[in-house]
């Protein structure tokens, strides 16, 4: 069992924060760089290519590995890869190429490990709500960002669901921006986050 905190040892806790700047502060706010958070949305609304502007935006805080359960290895994935300017952070930056669950925890209780865990999609990935639940638990100590599938505006599927009940930041995909984005980690609203301009003026209108 573990102890009760008092109040001192409330405030004493130091998080490990992630001074977020200029349009990433906007809308995320200062997030912490453990527990989860959840990206969501429809095919082609440019899920891919802000999860790795935001995984090469991370490299800043700690060592980001990319879990493409869903595409893998791919002539797409390399020129999404290339079109974000990934060589830039290639020293904190993995790709893992369709890794098993199981074969991904043996990597992250190894030394010198992953901090943020990235994996696509959630679907693709068998784990149901208290797998999930149990995966943040057992690394509480690192980050995880899961990119889901949507039906209509929400997650799908009851493992989905429940995530997004559970994540720090809450991210929905459409037309190449993040219209409302939800984090606890900010004091009032959060700005819209724009992923792909030029797609976004052709989705949503000039």
């Amino acid at each position: 069992m573990k102890r009760a905190m008092s109040v001192a040892d409330i405030l004493s806790y130091k998080p490990k924060a992630m001074n977020f700047d200029g349009r990433w502060f906007d809308s995320f706010g200062t997030p912490e760089m453990s527990g989860c958070w959840l990206v969501w949305g429809n095919s082609g609304n440019g899920k891919t290519r802000f999860a790795l502007q935001l995984c090469k935006y991370l490299t800043r805080f700690g060592r980001v590995a990319y879990n493409s359960l869903e595409e893998g290895l791919s002539l797409s994935m390399k020129s999404a890869i290339q079109n974000i300017g990934m060589a830039s952070v290639s020293r904190r930056f993995v790709l893992l190429d369709k890794e098993p669950m199981e074969q991904m925890i043996n990597r992250l209780e190894k030394q010198k490990s992953p901090d943020i865990i990235v994996i696509d999609s959630l679907q693709y990935s068998g784990l149901n709500r208290n797998a999930a639940k149990e995966l943040t638990t057992r690394f509480r100590k690192k980050l995880f960002i899961f990119i889901s599938h949507a039906e209509g505006q929400n997650p799908a599927g009851r493992t989905a669901k429940s995530v997004r009940f559970d994540a720090d930041l809450k991210l929905r995909v459409e037309g190449h921006k993040i219209p409302v984005p939800i984090s606890r980690f900010k004091d009032g609203d959060c700005r819209e986050f724009v992923i792909w301009e030029e797609g976004a003026i052709r989705y949503w209108g000039g």
